[in-house]
């Protein structure tokens, strides 16, 4: 059994993605599921068709450059041609921001506003503008990056899962780019210390929040990225790893 995907919990539960034999089936990330499985190697996660996995034996993970999608738009400043028939559809601009204090900008079709934000794991969010297409909403976000970003890593969320978002920095925020809406988001991970990083897929799910798994396991907390997961094939069983324990743990 491989990992070869995951589903961030918006309209539906967040999953891990797994294939057997060739057919895909989901492992609900629930808040409360009991995960026990180890991890052993990892390798290309192949192609996912609906239910259907085509497996590959590559190396490289999570794909290999035969598995690998190049998505157009990953460093598009609106110097383009539109080369998706997406880039036609309106979109929005917004920004979107992490506890305590981290903000990107970012730019999604109209749509899926709502969506993309709780697909990063966003705190708190404003809708700035919308335009008519593609090109012109990367352009548009060009010009705030230069001020604000495009990009938080995974690591830098992680490290404000246990904080509020600073309200006086976001009212400032907002107050400079007068946004059209705003969004504020909750997890109910209610966590009292920051999780740490671990690549495990054995304890019981405390939440999710982007891509993240939050899992309990023997007293102490860990922040699970989901994408780390991808290409591992897993036994049933549980880790026999030894992990770091939090100070929680020994109280």
């Amino acid at each position: 059994m491989q990992v070869v995907g995951y589903r961030p919990r918006v309209d539906e539960h967040a999953a891990l993605l797994l294939a057997e034999d060739g057919r895909v089936t989901t492992e609900r990330l629930d808040p409360g599921t009991e995960l026990a499985y180890a991890l052993g190697e990892r390798h290309c996660a192949g192609a996912v068709d609906g239910d259907d996995h085509y497996a590959c034996d590559n190396g490289p993970s999570p794909y290999c450059p035969e598995h690998t999608d190049v998505w157009p738009c990953a460093r598009c400043t609106g110097q383009c041609d539109k080369p998706l028939d997406a880039c036609d559809e309106e979109h929005a601009v917004y920004l979107a921001a992490f506890a305590p204090d981290t903000v990107k900008v970012g730019v999604t079709r109209s749509w899926r506003l709502e969506t993309r934000l709780r697909e990063q794991g966003a705190d708190r969010a404003a809708h700035l503008r919308t335009v008519a297409d593609g090109r012109i909403a990367r352009q548009v976000e060009a010009d705030i990056a230069a001020d604000l970003g495009d990009r938080v890593r995974v690591p830098t969320k992680v490290a404000g899962f246990d904080q509020s978002v600073d309200e006086d920095w976001w009212a400032a925020l907002r107050r400079d780019y007068d946004p059209l809406s705003t969004f504020d988001f909750e997890y109910g991970l209610d966590l009292a210390e920051r999780p740490m990083a671990e690549t495990l897929a054995t304890g019981t799910v405390r939440g999710t929040k982007g891509r993240v798994a939050v899992l309990e396991n023997a007293g102490s907390v860990y922040a699970v990225d989901l994408r780390g997961l991808v290409g591992y094939d897993l036994t049933d069983g549980g880790t026999d790893r030894d992990l770091q324990s939090s100070l929680g743990a020994f109280g």
